[in-house]
């Protein structure tokens, strides 16, 4: 059995498509209100911050994918996001199941240089602070040997449904509305943006790869690595009409920031978007050649036909 942690956003469900495709009809799925993905699935609702809960989610499970994600909380993440995973981890240690654990970037430090899985953890902000106490306590696990388990990380994600992002929410949901798109920041940085299935199709790979256990995996994002201009641009020859847009400067965030709950928690990922963002993904590419990468055209496009 396999089974998914945090199943029912974006990343784990068409993770567990992808493993009812490829690898397994053996699914277990579990969050707080667990729905099936697949007719075959196994829906096990719990609250993993509950450590029994955990273990009884984990149980006869030969691997279990950590994609459970939270609102965009600070204070939400410094209370539950490192008790969970602790849980989790002990599950895993007691059930003697493998643990893929789906990664973000907000660890890295928030500026120009290229981010390999080698990269010092300099995060800014709180939620940077939460996310590297958790890749460290699976990566100390992995060197204790306690623990067969395997990093997957992810850059900032576009893509169908109900994938939840900057880009999403400031360009494809305005397109949606009819609305003015919106940019953070800067126009003309290059961006390491990747398409959601592909993020839980390569997860999928990598867990059920042996040998790729015990490291950290940066996942395949489209090398072409556009500016928000140029992503724009495709958009609209795509979409078939000009898409106007404006460049939002950081003091509208500031000011936003007063009043919006929702802006002042984006406030820490700011400096990303000042900067070019080079998300090296040659260490996968070089071990999974036959990986097929969406590019942008092919994301785009699957976006507007929705």
């Amino acid at each position: 059995m396999q089974t998914i942690l945090g199943a029912n956003g974006q990343i784990g469900e068409e993770l567990a498509r992808e493993l009812k495709r490829k690898y397994t009809s053996d699914i277990r799925i579990v969050s707080r209100r667990a729905k099936k993905v697949n007719d075959t699935d196994i829906v096990f609702s719990a609250d993993l911050t509950n450590k029994e809960q955990a273990i009884e989610a984990v149980k006869g499970s030969e691997i279990a994918y950590f994609t459970l994600g939270l609102p965009m909380d600070s204070d939400l993440w410094e209370r539950q996001f490192l008790l969970i995973l602790k849980n989790v981890i002990e599950a895993c240690k007691i059930n003697k199941t493998k643990l893929v654990f789906f990664d973000n970037t907000y660890m890295y430090p928030q500026d120009g240089r290229v981010l390999t899985e080698e990269t010092a953890f300099e995060p800014v902000g709180r939620k940077g602070k939460v996310r590297k106490e958790m890749a460290e306590m699976v990566l100390d696990e992995i060197k204790l040997g306690q623990l067969q388990a395997v990093i997957c990380r992810a850059p900032e994600f576009y893509g169908p449904a109900k994938t939840q992002s900057i880009t999403n929410t400031l360009v494809f949901n305005a397109i949606k509305d009819n609305k003015k798109l919106k940019v953070p920041l800067s126009d003309s940085k290059k961006r390491s943006l990747i398409w959601t299935p592909d993020a839980s199709r390569a997860t999928a790979l990598i867990g059920n790869t042996p040998d790729a256990f015990g490291q950290t995996w940066h996942l395949p994002v489209d090398e072409s690595r556009p500016t928000y201009k140029e992503f724009i641009e495709l958009a609209s020859e795509i979409y078939g009409r000009e898409l106007r847009y404006s460049v939002m400067p950081k003091f509208v965030f500031k000011i936003g920031a007063i009043f919006n709950k929702n802006a002042k928690e984006l406030q820490e990922l700011l400096p990303r978007y000042e900067y070019h963002n080079i998300f090296d993904d040659s260490k996968f590419r070089t071990r999974f050649p036959d990986f097929a990468v969406t590019n942008y055209k092919e994301g785009i496009k699957q976006i507007k036909n929705e």
